[in-house]
């Protein structure tokens, strides 16, 4: 017997993909599989993708009609400066009571990820948001330090300053929110680069988060096309420049919007994106100033050895480095949106 009524969509799983031909299926059979007792509607955006992914969703939605509901473009809206599609695509027409979201190359893989979440902010109305970790592979499957994708390293409530300011980045497939959030979305998200944390930034804004600690999701690193390799592409150093004023922005943005109720957390946030970036262009200067301290031990073991080798010794780290990647990851490496 089902504990919600059978009539009302429960959850808006939003997807948004490009050139994710290899990977859409197994997403959307994963979260077809959900034992779950409610229903939900799969909600795709597909950015002109050019791979197959468009024909590969028609599929699906031909045998799912009643759950799948694909908006296929024939051009491509991120090129034209729309960076959120999730908010201008997917959550004006979700109906759900929630809003869960994933990219289209990553998956879930734990079948009562979206029951067990929905089951906690049923009986705890305060809570907007939740999340968990993830399993980390890269594209051809094999595992990645798990520690990437584990913000914490227990299931518990997350207080909303501390959402502000998570020194580690939440998989994408992992959140679930309550619809209301996304109903009116502020500046700050919409200009925002990336997708993922204004999110969290409103979620905040709403009240208390909760985390499980269980990979319930798989997080796919290094897909070609993602936000890092994009980044990647042209001018690095500036790029990476634009994006952390672009973050700062979105925290000075929510510092007023929230009346100066997050503000330590908004200047501490902003300041770890500033040494993040440094990180990734290997600004020593930045990375060591005494300030940034705290910053550097939040990273783990692996990354601060590999830093502090290849700032010591710059030849010959270089030199190991053609022979055998050791260096550490990104520390932002996909963008969602």
């Amino acid at each position: 017997m089902s504990l919600y009524p059978v009539n009302d969509i429960m959850v808006s799983v939003c997807v948004v993909t490009y050139n994710h031909g290899k990977y859409i299926g197994t997403c959307l059979d994963h979260i077809l599989r959900q034992r779950r007792k409610f229903r939900i509607e799969i909600l795709i955006h597909d950015d002109a993708s050019t791979d197959g992914a468009q024909d590969v969703i028609r599929a699906y939605q031909k045998r799912y009609p009643d759950i799948i509901k694909p908006i296929l473009r024939v051009e491509n809206q991120y090129s034209q400066g729309i960076t959120n599609i999730s908010g201008a695509f997917n959550f004006p027409r979700a109906v759900g009571k929630y809003v869960a979201l994933t990219d289209g190359d990553d998956y879930w893989c734990d079948d009562y990820k979206l029951q067990r979440q929905v089951d906690y902010m049923e009986a705890h109305p305060e809570c907007g948001f939740t999340f968990h970790s993830a399993k980390v592979v890269t594209e051809d499957g094999a595992l990645v330090n798990g520690e990437l994708m584990r913000p914490y390293h227990t299931s518990r409530v997350v207080k909303p300053a501390e959402l502000v300011d998570k020194a580690t980045g939440s998989p994408f497939a992992s959140f679930l929110l309550r619809r209301e959030i996304v109903e009116k979305l502020p500046d700050y998200y919409v200009d925002c680069p990336v997708g993922d944390r204004p999110l969290e930034l409103m979620a905040a804004d709403y009240g208390d988060s909760y985390y499980f600690d269980e990979p319930m999701s798989v997080y796919r690193f290094g897909i070609r096309g993602s936000w890092t390799e994009n980044q990647m592409n042209g001018d690095y150093v500036e790029k990476q420049r634009k994006y952390a004023a672009d973050m700062w922005k979105m925290y000075h943005r929510f510092d007023v919007e929230t009346g100066g109720r997050f503000h330590e957390a908004c200047e501490h946030a902003g300041r770890r994106v500033e040494f993040l970036t440094a990180v990734n262009t290997r600004n020593f200067d930045v990375i060591y100033r005494p300030e940034n301290a705290d910053f550097l031990q939040e990273l783990s073991r692996h990354d601060r050895f590999f830093i502090d080798f290849e700032h010591r010794f710059p030849k010959l780290y270089h030199g190991l480095r053609r022979l055998k990647s050791g260096a550490p990851k990104q520390i932002e490496e996909k963008g969602s949106v």
